[in-house]
């Protein structure tokens, strides 16, 4: 294959993958999108085959290998995984493309010729090389701890080392030292001390950070991804992974910044650390511990349904205690008898709701819940003024009206549904222990609210026993 036609195929892929991220800016193109992404890569991969063939029957052997138990393992753990699993899964992928780049940059480093690079490898290239092989060491080990905090393996809550910022400053400078002392002499020594700095600096970016912060994590590691695939396709002069590492990375760039912006954060604050932990209410009798005395009105699965059945407008807000009890299917039922009933339902999605980007539209897609009954909250919030009910399920900091009353609050600024502002507020949950910000619900505490405390589908079955 001549290098013209590579280059046609390559910029045919990229197109395809733009036209993926754009699907997926919907649910209801999503599918497409996805298609489109599997398409682009399909067309990368076979492409890079033909214009860069392995040496040898030998070598195509392994790489097919490669291809085969991947994509079986791949297909396997898509077809097994829980959607509540599903931010794991996606930090995983994250680091997997970390090392990925780490790899292929030592490769390159060992055999230059079977990459074209020449011998020896041109300065440009081997500052191209140790950046993609720094940012993907960063990426993978900065992904194992994300993966690690969301599926509970570690706690959720920040880990804050002393002096943390004086040894990530001192491990960045070093970092960059090595990077120039390995442009100017490509010892593979400094290389491998390139990615053990930036092996260490990826875990003590993450440690501190806490579960509030999660979702920009998520976003974060993406970015990070395809910045390190960019460097690796410089290296290579491979089109395909500039373009579709360009692509992540500015992607990812971009949601971080709306995830910041979903929580009043600036993205420095965000990496520095130390906010946010998964907290529960403190035991009575506890050393230090300071009990909450205000009263909460507490009610039944019946008396929920009673109300539900009178109400004319209820807007649902899901968060993550919805995704942990499997409660959207329960969710959905219960949604349609509402709506025989003569009420008119939506859904009000806050953008950090759960532990990563478009978490709840997934799990609520995933129910068949209609996409045009899906607002996000620019959308909806002014109706919650005119709800008969608020039903929230599950989601906490992002309703709690301390954001906007509150200046002390650690989340204050933050823009939050107006679930207050409803007739009447039914309020899903396990118990009065706070969410991810360590920060306790004020509207718990409202005259409007109802708590409904249990499993979150436990509780919404009962809900559509009561109303039959």
């Amino acid at each position: 294959m001549n290098a013209n036609l590579a280059a046609l195929l390559y910029l045919a892929s990229g197109l395809l993958f733009i036209y993926a991220l754009r699907g997926l800016s919907s649910p209801e193109t999503s599918r497409r999108g996805n298609h489109a992404g599997m398409i682009g890569m399909a067309i990368a991969i076979v492409t890079t085959l033909f214009y860069q063939p392995p040496a040898s029957a030998f070598s195509l052997l392994i790489v097919i290998a490669g291809i085969a138990i991947g994509g079986a393992i791949g297909t396997w753990r898509a077809r097994t995984i829980q959607m509540t699993a599903m931010p794991q899964l996606v930090a995983l992928f994250h680091a997997l493309v970390g090392l990925a780049a780490v790899l292929v940059a030592a490769s390159a480093l060992n055999a230059p010729r079977a990459f074209a690079l020449g011998s020896p490898i041109h300065a440009g290239s081997l500052v191209e090389m140790s950046l993609g092989a720094a940012i993907g060491a960063i990426t993978f080990t900065g992904s194992v701890i994300a993966f690690l905090k969301l599926d509970g393996r570690m706690s959720g809550k920040p880990i804050l080392l002393p002096h943390r910022h004086l040894i990530n400053i001192a491990l960045g400078v070093l970092l960059f030292l090595f990077i120039i002392a390995f442009s100017s002499t490509g010892d593979h020594v400094v290389f491998w001390a390139i990615a053990i700095v930036a092996f260490a600096l990826g875990v003590l970016l993450i440690v501190p950070i806490g579960g509030a912060d999660m979702p920009v994590v998520i976003s974060m590691l993406n970015s990070y991804s395809g910045w390190a695939a960019v460097g690796i396709g410089f290296t290579l002069s491979n089109l395909a992974l500039i373009i579709t590492g360009a692509l992540v990375g500015s992607s990812g760039a971009i949601l971080s910044y709306v995830m910041c912006k979903g929580m009043n954060r600036s993205f420095i604050s965000v990496i520095a650390g130390g906010f946010g932990g998964e907290t529960a209410a403190p035991a009575a009798g506890a050393a230090g511990a300071v009990a909450e005395t205000r009263p909460v009105k507490q009610g039944t699965p019946e008396e929920a349904a009673k109300l539900l059945k009178a109400a004319k407008k209820v807007i649902v807000v899901p968060g993550y205690g919805m995704a942990v009890a499997q409660a959207q299917h329960a969710l959905r039922e219960m949604a349609d008898v509402l709506k025989k009933h003569g009420a008119d339902v939506k859904y009000a999605i806050h953008p950090v709701a759960g532990r990563m980007p478009g978490h709840m539209n997934v799990l609520l897609a995933e129910a068949n819940v209609p996409y045009d009954e899906v607002f996000e909250l620019e959308e909806i919030n002014e109706d919650f003024g005119h709800a008969d009910v608020a039903f929230v399920i599950g989601a906490n900091d992002v309703t709690n009206p301390a954001a906007k009353t509150d200046p002390k609050s650690p989340i204050y600024g933050m823009p939050v549904l107006d679930v207050e502002n409803a007739k009447n507020v039914l309020f899903v949950k396990r118990g009065m222990g706070s969410g991810y910000a360590g920060v306790e619900n004020e509207l718990f505490f409202r005259p409007n609210t109802t708590m409904l405390f249990g499993d979150a589908k436990k509780v919404v079955e009962s809900i559509l026993r009561a109303m039959e």
